[in-house]
């Protein structure tokens, strides 16, 4: 259960659960702040340690105020859009034919009918970039699971507003930000080994910290650059 630390105008949620240490997190897009402590942790001593972090944790959240956003996408010609973490000019052409997207060298060419609405050219876009995903995502998590030993029932795409995956590890099931189409493949990936771990350890535990670092010793700065790219869908909607 999570309580509320107020500081001033800085609200921070504090948890505490059975960790040897305290975490300290600034969460992309808006800067919410958590504090992880230990369960015996009073509340006198969280509020002191996050009071000295209080310069640091001013200074993330004014990285994520600047941070670029895409402005909201219209769907036409000479617009620019992200695939895979390289941007690309779109070319609509209107054909009384089934509406499809075609990728080439640095542009995407999206057919539509004559008369499409930029609702149905989102749509279509939204369509191909899930098409991309399954074809990319299958083989990541069979990776993964032979290096993890562990199974993946299922994965799903879809719009997340404040987070990249999700895992349930009872089902066995991981959920992706259909937003990670446009990020670095190597992203796409850190984001998956994350989920999967959590079917071995569901918190953020000192042991999921761990397995993380042996599995992939690079996974900060593979963080630090997924939520330093452009905000895209999380900057216009919430």
């Amino acid at each position: 259960m999570s309580e509320t630390l107020q500081l001033g105008d800085l609200s921070v949620e504090l948890t505490r659960k059975a960790v040897k240490h305290v975490h300290l997190s600034v969460h992309p897009p808006e800067g919410r702040v958590s504090l992880v402590a230990p369960t015996g942790t009073r509340m006198e001593v969280a509020r002191a340690y996050a009071i000295s972090k209080l310069v640091w944790i001013r200074t993330q959240r004014a990285k994520f105020a600047e941070q670029a956003r895409e402005s909201p996408r219209r769907f036409i010609t000479r617009e620019t859009h992200y695939l895979w973490g390289r941007r690309y000019l779109l070319s609509v052409e209107h054909q009384d034919a089934k509406p499809s997207v075609r990728l080439g060298h640095r542009r995407i060419t999206l057919v539509v009918r004559p008369g499409s609405t930029k609702a149905v050219r989102a749509r279509v876009m939204h369509e191909w970039h899930k098409s991309l995903l399954h074809r990319t995502v299958p083989p990541l998590i069979r990776k993964w699971e032979r290096k993890l030993r562990v199974e993946v029932a299922g994965y799903f795409l879809q719009r997340m507003k404040t987070k990249w995956g999700g895992c349930n590890h009872r089902a066995r099931h991981i959920r992706l930000n259909t937003e990670l189409v446009k990020k670095p493949k190597d992203l796409l990936e850190y984001v998956i080994v994350h989920e999967m771990i959590h079917l071995i350890e569901p918190r953020h535990s000192e042991r999921f910290m761990s397995l993380l670092a042996t599995h992939y010793p690079t996974w900060r700065e593979a963080r630090a650059e997924l939520n330093e790219l452009p905000l895209g869908a999380w900057g216009n909607r919430r």
